[in-house]
């Protein structure tokens, strides 16, 4: 049954996992501070998006392989610190060239989509939601659209809050060495943001 006390319960839960650090809000941040806020949108758009798949997956029973299946969970968090990684490396590249060269982008709104599959953070995220605030005797479809929609409802603001502190830090960076110093430590963040993936034990 959905109550205003399960409704309250899971929207602090989803704020306290979307809003503090991890590879999405990372990656976010760095958005922020090379492109802008606008150009960040189809990224804080996709991440979301992801997400509400992965948790109606596992509101249906996906969650039971990673159970059944351990492996399972040590390839995604492979596969997620090497696309991290590749991401650093794109970032490190861009500082090496002018502006007219530089051919870096933002994330895109599938890039988005598809790298939650290969965020652990993200499916421990869903598999303890689920384990915790899925609606008891209620319709699977009910119960499977509340968690999803709730999911969606507070994931957008929080992780814009990354997305738009990188934007803000952006207009304070005219100083051209300055841009670059506080790149390449955004770069070295996204290295140690995917050793923390590669060694996630939930």
């Amino acid at each position: 049954m959905i109550t205003w006390e399960l409704i309250l319960a899971l929207a602090v839960y989803n704020f306290i996992m979307y809003a503090t650090p991890g590879p999405n809000n990372s990656i976010l941040t760095t958005s922020g501070i090379k492109f802008g806020f606008i150009r960040s949108i189809p990224n804080i758009f996709g991440i979301p998006t992801g997400h509400g798949l992965q948790l109606a997956l596992v509101c249906l029973g996906l969650g039971t392989l990673f159970i059944k299946y351990p492996i399972l969970f040590d390839i995604l968090r492979y596969v997620g610190s090497a696309y991290i990684l590749y991401l650093a490396y794109k970032m490190f590249g861009s500082l090496n060239i002018s502006k007219t060269q530089d051919r870096s982008r933002p994330l895109k709104y599938y890039e988005a989509i598809l790298f939650q599959f290969v965020n652990p953070k993200a499916w421990v995220i869903c598999s303890t939601a689920v384990t915790l605030y899925y609606p008891k005797n209620e319709n699977i479809i009910i119960g499977t659209l509340f968690m999803v929609i709730m999911s969606t409802v507070v994931n957008i603001p929080s992780i814009s809050i990354w997305a738009y502190g990188g934007s803000v830090i952006r207009n304070y960076l005219s100083n051209k060495r300055l841009k670059k110093i506080i790149e390449s430590i955004l770069a070295i963040l996204l290295i140690a943001t995917a050793v923390s993936v590669f060694f996630y034990n939930p």
